[in-house]
């Protein structure tokens, strides 16, 4: 697939002449979401109708001609009025024989079915010109328009998309298209897990956690003695010098055994949680009590507490080391937007990790990160209220200096946090045997939080400060949940299962591909014999030149190379000492030099990499595609940019809270895309300030694990102006770590 590729008319089509009615149904699906052409919606909703009857989901053809039936064209009218007469009599019977095409329009003469086939093997014909529909489209004059009825409406009126036949609709996205897949009767055990890798990397979790603390206050303890000798009359703490190792490990232990206690003793505090007894749950979801009682009477266990959190953010979280401490926690927003089943799958997705290791080690880093997140908000909250503006800025500096500390601790858990999901979406679905149910789930509650972060117009704390423990990440959900009503998930997700590239780009994400979930569940609903929910073909990964991946790693790679360099450096300086040719008895006695060789190749690296990956933006070159349009194309990588300049209004944190541009999030139209920004130090204007308004934004539109704009020039309606200076902070960044390398070789 070429890299400029996306679903097509043509290519959907293609497939369904193919009979490959699953990648037809994806591809015609997105186009008939994209209603910007008249013309090509309606062909892509007339070929879904014949992909939905071939494949046996009449119930969704009939769905969607009764959408047709209201059609300001007659002729689209009469087709589809047809057309339903016959799906229904095949839903009632069961027994009518399909066609050539795969499904019988009308129920006539021999010519009419004649002249159905002919309409639909011309359907893989370049469409026309938008403005019409002619005889060659679909048949001779079916589908043809007055020029009366032209001028009466414009382009695409009246035409109802696709995404908007579903059985079942949240009020809020009424355009969102649920195929409502079954569960399992009757489901065989998963294959037995290997728990190895969970245990080593929990263990391992655990030990870099504590490395990271202790080299953490190891800091501190030096800065406090440094101060007091520098200062008059004071002497340094002698305690100070001693290594924290021991009492560290001690209180470590202690917070591993009051984890629980402290954790709720925080939310309940900070995010005003209640207990949620199981009456009140079983008003939501019988199955979900169910499930509860099923699954721990089988392993022996009291039920779990459970709690609830006034917001109207759909979440779900477990904490605890044992199962009578666990506690499941649960939002009002996640009861009232999911189903029933739904709920049941999430509730058994956090019965799962009950008492395992994993959990035990997530609720030990989250009670050392809460804390630590809960200062900085105090500190920037207080940097607000400072009138003086060096003084503000001096606090502020300091709290974002504390959430940089909150990032450190919490990035030891990322690697532990994407084995786990995996786990608990297999047992979610294993346990209630609808993985179906799970992936509805779990895409609600992207839609959801999105939806929140979008009314908020900002991303809530809670969600931030607990994100290791949530099902999916608010980053994951703001652009996956806002471009839903946009185009189908199919689309949105190929990225994440056909981009050869795409697991290098997970590294610093907290959990695992969304499309690779899904397909993992899929699959189980294959296993299982039953249709899933969502159409992710398991096919190989594409086929990508390898030039942009090493660009992409370039910085990466000359590390490695610098490594490589020193090393021969090394073996050319022994030889010569061997041979009484040259004495730098520096080189074999310190591998300081290693480093310098290193930081060089880094700073290379950096330096080839800038002109890729911030290429000159020009008027001609910015892009005019839509938001679900750029994403949806599985073949780019984050260096492949997209020049574009997005007009929407600026969302995030005011104040000092977002000094390093944390949570700045810019809304078009219904679609939310995460902003980077880099500013001059000491820049009198910031994004920061602008939060609230609409602005014009020009930058580089990247698709990674999570697609993310790095803004090059942001632009307020009242003609403010405030640049990102992302290429020369690296230019800057390749200079000093080259200089700090050289510096290192020469003086040993």
């Amino acid at each position: 697939m070429s890299s400029d590729s996306k679903p097509s008319l043509k290519a959907g089509l293609a497939a369904l002449k193919d009979e490959n009615y699953p990648t037809a149904k994806i591809i015609l699906e997105d186009v008939a979401a994209r209603n910007d052409d008249t013309h090509q919606s309606l062909q892509a909703q007339i070929g879904l109708v014949v992909a939905y009857s071939r494949s046996g989901e009449i119930s969704m053809a009939i769905a969607l001609c009764e959408s047709l039936t209201q059609s300001s064209r007659s002729q689209v009218q009469q087709w589809a009025e047809k057309s339903l007469k016959q799906l229904k009599k095949q839903n009632i019977k069961k027994n009518t024989e399909p066609d050539s095409t795969g499904f019988v329009a009308f129920e006539s003469s021999q010519e009419e079915v004649q002249k159905v086939e002919s309409e639909f093997l011309t359907l893989s014909t370049p469409p026309p010109p938008p403005s019409f529909l002619t005889s060659e489209a679909i048949d001779i004059s079916p589908l043809q328009e007055t020029a009366g009825e032209r001028k009466k409406k414009p382009r695409g009126d009246n035409i109802t998309s696709v995404n908007s036949v579903k059985t079942k609709r949240d009020n809020r996205n009424e355009s969102i298209h649920w195929r409502l897949g079954k569960r399992a009767k009757v489901w065989q055990p998963l294959p037995k897990r290997n728990f190895i890798r969970l245990r080593l990397v929990s263990f391992g979790t655990f030990v870099t956690l504590f490395c990271v603390v202790q080299a953490l206050v190891k800091l501190v303890m030096e800065f406090i003695n440094n101060i007091l000798v520098a200062l008059p009359f004071l002497k340094p703490i002698e305690l100070l010098y001693n290594s924290p190792t021991f009492l560290l490990l001690g209180i470590f232990f202690i917070l591993l055994a009051v984890s629980p206690w402290l954790i709720d003793w925080f939310i309940r505090n900070f995010y005003r949680i209640k207990p949620l007894d199981r009456e009140n749950l079983n008003t939501y979801s019988r199955e979900a009590v169910r499930v509860m009682q099923r699954y721990c009477q089988s392993r022996g266990r009291n039920l779990p507490k459970l709690g609830i959190l006034p917001m109207a953010t759909p979440i779900a979280f477990t904490f605890g080391h044992l199962p009578r401490t666990a506690r499941i926690v649960v939002s009002q927003g996640l009861l009232e937007q999911l189903a029933d089943d739904e709920i049941a799958a999430i509730v058994a997705y956090q019965l799962g990790q009950i008492a395992r290791i994993d959990c035990t080690v997530m609720s030990l880093l989250i009670a050392i990160a809460i804390p630590v997140y809960q200062l900085y908000q105090l500190i920037c909250r207080q940097a607000d209220r400072i009138s003086n503006r060096i003084g503000r800025t001096v606090v502020g500096i300091i709290g974002n200096g504390v959430y940089g500390i909150w990032c450190l601790l919490t990035g030891t858990g990322l690697w532990l946090s994407r084995i786990r999901t995996y786990l608990n979406d297999g047992i979610g679905a294993e346990v209630t045997g609808n993985p179906n149910a799970l992936i509805r789930a779990l895409l609600k509650i992207a839609i959801g939080t999105a939806d929140d972060i979008a009314k908020e117009e900002q991303t809530p704390w809670l969600l931030e400060s607990l994100n290791l423990l949530m099902p999916l990440s608010h980053k994951q959900s703001l652009w996956l949940g806002s471009l839903a009503p946009n185009t189908t998930f199919e689309s949105l997700l190929m990225w994440d299962y056909l981009n050869p590239y795409r697991q290098w780009f997970v590294i610093n994400n907290s959990h695992p591909l969304m499309g690779e979930r899904f397909q993992r569940l899929c699959k189980i609903a294959r296993h299982w014999h039953v249709e899933p929910e969502l159409y992710l073909e398991t096919q190989q990964p594409l086929k990508l030149k390898r030039q942009s991946f090493l660009l992409q790693t370039a910085p990466f790679l000359s590390l490695l190379i610098g490594t490589a360099f020193a090393l021969f450096f090394w073996l050319a300086w022994q030889g010569a000492f061997a041979l009484h040719l040259i004495n730098l008895k520096w080189i074999y006695d310190d591998w300081q030099f290693a480093i310098g060789f290193m930081l060089i190749g880094f700073s290379i690296g950096i330096l080839i990499r800038i002109n890729f990956l911030f290429a000159n933006i020009k008027t001609e070159t910015l892009s005019s595609e839509s938001l679900p349009e750029l994403l949806a194309n599985p073949a780019t990588l984050p260096i492949d940019s997209t020049p574009v300049e997005l007009l929407g209004k600026l969302l995030g944190r005011r104040g000092c809270s977002n000094y390093l541009g944390q949570d700045l999030i810019l809304r078009v139209g219904n679609s939310l895309v995460k902003l980077h920004h880099i500013s001059w130090l000491g820049q009198s204007a910031n994004p920061q300030d602008f939060i609230g308004r609409t602005v014009s934004v020009t930058g580089w539109l990247r698709r990674g694990a999570t697609p993310w704009l790095d803004i090059q020039s942001l632009k307020t309606q009242s003609g403010k102006i405030v640049n990102s200076p992302h290429p020369i902070w690296s230019a800057i960044l390749s200079v000093a770590t080259f200089a700090w390398g050289a510096y290192i070789i020469l003086t040993g």
